[in-house]
């Protein structure tokens, strides 16, 4: 009886109930909301997570939320809902540390803090070193330099574009986010190359699937490609897309976390003098 007990005790360990499993399908379908009203729906599961058991199941909720909440243009107001609810949930449900450094949902909530602007408040030291290790990873990536081959075989060196502003973009071909900028990219790339404005897309994949792509979807700024993910690394880069923005200086002047949408893209260049 009582290892019959301990196993059904260790099967509900994370079993959600109805109210968690409705929100969870919820999110997961969220890509395919009209960007119209993703804003509003993405506010509404945030209240929705909030009102949940106070358990991990609210906190991967809350987590999984925020990583789609940055996915384009939904309003301050979406994303601060959003930290929101993911600070309160790791308020009440803490994640222990690990060896590997703060758990992703602690570094997902610095990330609004410090790209997004929202405010936070949560008191804990690993909320801390999440914030300090996105500082370490600017520094890092403000001193990055490179040199790639694109796919018309021409190399490109990072530090020897300083006069131009540069557009460094992680993306891969099977990333829904990826694929949903790639137009917008290209349009401003077309309308500010004679400006001194480069754009470096870098995929960790092999040619035979990039080349392609690239060629069906008409991309016209570089493809470069970083089969060893050593670029990939050195930028500390995880999840993607991610986007770099360099002024003629060769300053970091900005930088996205997600996919953004052409108006969003225009606000992070004229940070770095391109209007």
């Amino acid at each position: 009886m009582k290892l019959l007990c301990l196993l059904l005790m260790a099967l509900s360990v994370g079993a959600q109930s109805q109210s968690e499993q409705a929100i969870k399908q919820q999110v997961q379908n969220l890509r395919k909301v009209p960007d119209s009203e993703r804003g509003a729906a993405t506010r509404n599961l945030a209240l929705q997570i909030r009102q949940l058991p106070v358990n991990s199941n609210q906190r991967s909720l809350a987590g999984s939320l925020a990583n789609l909440s940055t996915e384009g243009d939904f309003g301050r107001e979406t994303l601060q809902e959003v930290a929101t609810t993911l600070a309160e949930a790791l308020r009440e449900s803490p994640i222990r540390a690990d060896q590997d450094g703060p758990p992703q949902p602690y570094v997902t909530l610095a990330q609004l803090a410090r790209y997004e602007h929202v405010n936070v408040s949560l008191d804990d030291p690993q909320y801390a070193a999440a914030l300090a290790k996105l500082e370490a990873d600017d520094h890092a990536r403000q001193h990055a330099d490179f040199t790639l081959t694109d796919l018309q075989g021409k190399e490109w060196t990072l530090k020897s574009l300083k006069g131009k502003v540069v557009l460094v973009n992680f993306w891969a071909t099977w990333c829904p986010p990826c694929r949903k900028e790639i137009p917008d990219l290209d349009a401003l790339y077309t309308r500010f190359q004679d400006s001194g404005f480069v754009i470096l897309g870098i995929s960790d994949e092999e040619d035979g699937k990039v080349r392609p792509f690239a060629t069906e979807q008409k991309i016209t700024y570089p493809i470069l490609l970083d089969p060893g993910r050593k670029v990939t690394e050195s930028f500390r880069v995880g999840g993607i897309p991610k986007s770099f923005i360099y002024d003629r200086d060769g300053k970091l002047a900005a930088q996205s976390i997600d996919m953004r949408t052409q108006k969003q893209f225009l606000e992070l260049l004229a940070k770095a003098g391109l209007r």
